[in-house]
Parts: structure tokens; sequence; C-alpha cells
């Protein structure tokens, strides 16, 4: 696993439909917005716009998807829910923490996934699901 420790000049993103302001953290510890909604021992983030995107229309909850710009608190390391099990070597930079994230930012304008895109996506997990795979491992 490799830890970053390091992560100055690099732009975080964090996609979800939860209503957020500049200077609020996401921790772990809450339920998780994907699979079976256990508490969230991690939060993730990712350093590309799409991977927030996916992030922030799959999310659970009401309301529109929100991509907020964050910064780690903490040390981030890959996510291995995505790294080498789905796509060897982190081509979508995924990561997690156990630590907080700070809102630094909010993107208002972005391009969401096509209905189509959406529609795929979305019968893959419910195919996991119903595998007993969860989305998320912690």
């Amino acid at each position: 696993m490799i830890t970053m420790d390091s992560h100055d000049g690099i732009e975080f993103y964090h996609g979800t439909k939860a209503d957020l302001k500049i200077g609020d953290l996401i921790e772990p510890g809450f339920r998780s917005n994907y699979g079976s909604r256990r508490h969230a021992r991690f939060v993730y983030l990712t350093a590309t716009l799409d991977a927030a995107v996916w992030g922030a229309e799959l999310a659970q909850g009401e309301g529109a998807g929100r991509i907020y710009i964050v910064e780690p608190t903490g040390s981030i390391e890959d996510d291995p829910n995505l790294t080498d099990k789905k796509f060897p070597g982190n081509p979508t930079r995924s990561y997690r923490t156990k630590d907080a994230l700070r809102v630094v930012g909010e993107i208002t304008e972005w391009q969401g996934h096509t209905d189509e895109q959406l529609t795929m996506m979305k019968k893959h997990l419910n195919e996991l699901r119903q595998l007993g795979i969860e989305a998320i491992e912690e």
C-alpha cells in the first residue's frame, strides 16, 4: 500500500450529495454513501474530476450531486477498492484517509455522465450487490 504524505500542489475532489460549506470537515465514522451504508472507517477523495462526478451522481441521499475541492488534513493512501482490483496503477487517482478532509471550494459547473452511462453503472452496482459484493470494502 502506498502512503502519500506530501500532497502539495495536487487538487483533490470529493463527490457527494451533502450540502457543505467552505471550512467544513468530511470525517470518517458517518454512514457511507454507498453499499449497505455501514459506518465508514475512511473518507474518499480523488485527483480526477471524472471520479468525483461518479461520486456525486451515485451517492445516496436527496438533492443534487455536489463536487467539493478538499484538502486532506493527514496522510492519504491509494483506494484499494479501485487500485489493482479494478484499475492497476490507480489511473482514477482515487485515495482514502482516516483523517478529515477540509472543504476549500466547490466545483459548481460540471458535466455529468449520460443517462446511458448512469444506467449501466447502476446496473453493474446492483449486480455486485446481488452477489453480496460491497462497492466499498473497508
